[in-house]
């Protein structure tokens, strides 16, 4: 990264292949700091492929990218440190407590035990979670499950964290909730990257691109693609690209 870059992401001509399957196909984009940056796609889009290997989780087939300033290929342990990641599977563990979760990932994330208590503390009360504390993680609703997840996610504030379909599953009013805890992320300096199907959640991006079977078919502010493509909301803009696409193939 160069030096007084304002990218903190930077992906270009990012390819992965299994075996004779492309699930990234030439994939070029940067995400700036403090920025919420959309990946939207349809179920199988290459959205998932694509953060793994962002996150350091998976190494991709070609292409130049770089996370937090830290070489994808060469440094995958530096940019572990230097981010957040909630997985689109549930990532917290059912057989611990509210508090042996939160204490298990602050010790892997490196906080020291007196880090660990006083964090531990601030983000129960402010999850509204300390009477649940010693109640096991699969006791304790969907929506508070996934608050947790992703506070436990930044709980070291990291300089981006990586959220791939957190609100997968959950109601309306808890992706809402979801949604304030990220601009608060957000406003506290966090880069936020996350991944999603659900099209009216767009809205709430500074920035969004579109996956189409594993290329980027937009990629701009949610106001911008709506009015490129002449579309009321983004679920139109999407289904506008699908069927392009599909035009395409025929």
């Amino acid at each position: 990264m160069k030096k007084g870059s304002t990218d903190i992401i930077i992906v270009k001509d990012l390819v992965k292949k299994f075996g004779n399957f492309v699930a990234n196909d030439h994939l070029s984009f940067e995400v700036k700091r403090g920025e919420i940056f959309g990946f939207l796609g349809a179920n199988g889009a290459g959205k998932t492929t694509a953060i793994r290997i962002l996150c350091g989780l998976s190494l991709p087939t070609s292409g130049d990218l770089s996370v937090a300033g830290y070489d994808v290929y060469s440094q995958r342990e530096k940019i572990k440190q230097n981010i957040g990641y909630m997985s689109q599977k549930f990532s917290l563990y059912d057989d611990l407590t509210v508090f042996e979760n939160i204490r298990f990932y602050a010790a892997i994330y490196g906080l020291s035990k007196k880090e660990i208590v006083q964090r531990a503390d601030v983000l129960m009360k402010k999850l509204q979670l300390e009477e649940a504390r010693n109640k096991l993680i699969r006791d304790i609703p969907l929506g508070w499950k996934q608050k947790l997840a992703l506070s436990v996610a930044i709980i070291h504030d990291p300089k981006i964290v990586f959220l791939d379909e957190p609100t997968g599953g959950v109601d309306p009013i808890t992706r809402r909730q979801f949604w304030e805890m990220i601009y608060e992320a957000a406003r506290n300096g966090i880069t936020v990257f996350v991944t999603t199907h659900y099209m009216d959640e767009a809205e709430y991006c500074d920035r969004l691109s579109i996956m189409v079977e594993g290329r980027i078919a937009a990629l701009n502010t949610p106001l911008a693609l709506r009015e490129e493509y002449q579309a009321k909301n983004m679920n139109e803009v999407f289904l506008k690209l699908a069927r392009a696409q599909t035009e395409e193939v025929a």
